[in-house]
C-alpha cells in the first residue's frame, strides 16, 4: 500500500443563497414539452485551463469526482458545501473515474501509464495500481462478482479487476475498439460498446466470457453508453453520426433514435424526473424526457466549448459540467432544469 500526495483546496463561499437552498421540483403539465437549463453558478476549479473527462458521483457522501485529464489530477468536490475538498496529483492522463460508495473507494484510469489507480475515498490516499491494457478508459462495476470492468479503447479488450484483491483477473478480447462500459443490474451482466463494429457486447461476470453480440442498426462508432435498469433500456451515443439510439434490452432491439450535438460523449440520467442528458464535444447538451420505452427531445443548446462530460445529483437534480476554459480558467458549471 502506498500513500500518494494529495493537495487540499480551500474554497470560499462562492455560491449564493439560491444555489444552497435548492428548488422545488415537479413534472411539467401535460402538453408542455420545452425545458431550459438554468445556470446557478460557475465554481472555479484548481489547475490549468485544460481538458476534463469523466465524472462519478457518490450520492451517499455527496462527493463528485472529476477527472482533470489535462492536469493529470482527480478533483473531489463536495456538492453540499459547493467546495473542492481535494486535488489528487500524479494520475497521468486520467480519463475514467468510478466511485464505489459501498467500498469507500475510487477507481481512476491513468491512461498515461496504462494503470488503474485505486484511492481511499475518505482520505484520498492511494491503495493500489493495477495494469489495465494499453488505453484504459471508462469503467463499470459488477457488485455480485466483485469486479470492475475497464474499457481498453486502443487495446480492443475489456479488463476485469477483482476489487477484493485489486488484481487483474481477466482480459477479454472484443474484436474491435472498445467504447464505454456499463453494468446492467437486471441481467447481472456488463455491456460494452464495440465502436468499430457498431455492436454491443454482453459479458457474463461469472465467466468473463462474451455471451452475446447485439447489432446496432443506425449506429456509427457507438461510444457513449448508459443503462436504465427501471425501463431496461440502453442509451447509446454515436459520435460518428451524431445519433442517440434507444435499445430495448429485453427485446434486443433498437426502438428509437434521435439527433445529437456533434461528437456526443458522456450521458447522465435523472430517473426521478425522467430526464436523459447527453453532452458533446461540440458543447451542445441535448436533453430528452423519458416516455415509456422511448424518449422525446425537450431541449438542445450550446452550453460551452468542450462541454462533453456531465453528471447529475439525483437528490437535488442539479447538473454538473466541468468546463476547461471559461474566461481563461476551469470551472464547474452547475445547472438546473426548468420547464416552460
Amino acid at each position: 500500500m502506498r500513500n500518494r500526495r494529495f493537495h487540499l483546496v480551500r474554497a470560499g463561499a462562492l455560491i449564493g443563497l439560491m444555489f444552497l437552498s435548492g428548488f422545488a421540483w415537479s413534472l411539467p403539465p401535460e402538453g408542455r414539452g420545452s425545458l431550459h437549463l438554468k445556470t446557478l453558478a460557475d465554481i472555479p476549479l484548481p489547475g490549468p485551463a485544460t481538458r476534463f473527462d469523466y465524472e462519478s458521483y457518490d450520492a451517499r457522501a455527496h462527493l463528485l469526482f472529476i477527472a482533470h485529464l489535462g492536469a493529470s489530477t482527480l478533483i473531489a468536490f463536495d456538492t453540499r458545501s459547493a467546495k473542492v475538498l481535494a486535488e489528487v496529483h500524479g494520475l497521468s492522463r486520467v480519463h475514467g473515474v468510478l466511485a464505489l460508495p459501498a467500498l469507500h473507494r475510487v477507481y481512476a484510469s491513468a491512461t498515461g501509464m496504462n494503470r488503474i489507480v485505486v484511492l481511499d475515498e475518505r482520505g484520498f490516499t492511494e491503495l493500489a495500481r493495477i495494469s489495465a491494457g494499453v488505453y484504459p478508459d471508462g469503467m463499470a462495476f459488477a457488485p455480485a462478482a466483485h469486479k470492475v470492468y475497464v474499457s481498453d479503447e486502443a487495446g480492443r479488450t475489456e479488463t476485469a479487476i477483482d476489487v477484493r484483491t485489486n488484481r487483474r483477473v481477466a482480459t477479454i478480447a472484443l474484436g474491435g475498439e472498445a467504447g464505454n462500459s456499463q453494468y446492467d443490474p437486471v441481467s447481472g451482466n456488463v455491456f460494452v460498446n464495440v465502436q468499430t463494429r457498431n455492436e454491443l457486447a454482453e459479458i457474463d461476470p461469472a465467466t468473463d466470457a462474451i455471451v452475446a453480440r447485439i447489432p446496432l442498426p443506425g449506429a456509427k462508432h457507438n461510444h457513449g453508453l448508459l443503462i436504465d435498469p427501471l425501463r431496461h433500456l440502453a442509451y447509446i451515443a454515436c459520435d460518428g453520426n451524431q445519433r442517440l439510439l434507444v435499445l430495448d434490452l429485453d427485446r434486443r432491439k433498437v426502438v428509437a433514435h434521435d439527433s445529437l450535438g456533434a461528437m456526443p460523449d458522456v450521458m447522465a440520467l435523472d430517473s426521478e424526473l425522467g430526464l436523459l442528458y447527453v453532452a458533446s464535444e461540440s458543447g451542445v447538451v441535448s436533453v430528452f424526457r423519458q416516455t415509456g420505452k422511448t424518449v422525446q427531445k425537450v431541449s438542445e443548446r450550446f452550453v460551452a466549448a468542450h462541454a462533453h462530460s456531465i453528471a447529475v445529483d439525483p437528490g437535488t437534480h442539479r447538473v454538473y459540467l466541468p468546463l476547461q476554459d471559461v474566461r481563461g480558467r476551469p470551472v464547474l458549471r452547475v445547472m438546473v432544469p426548468q420547464w416552460r
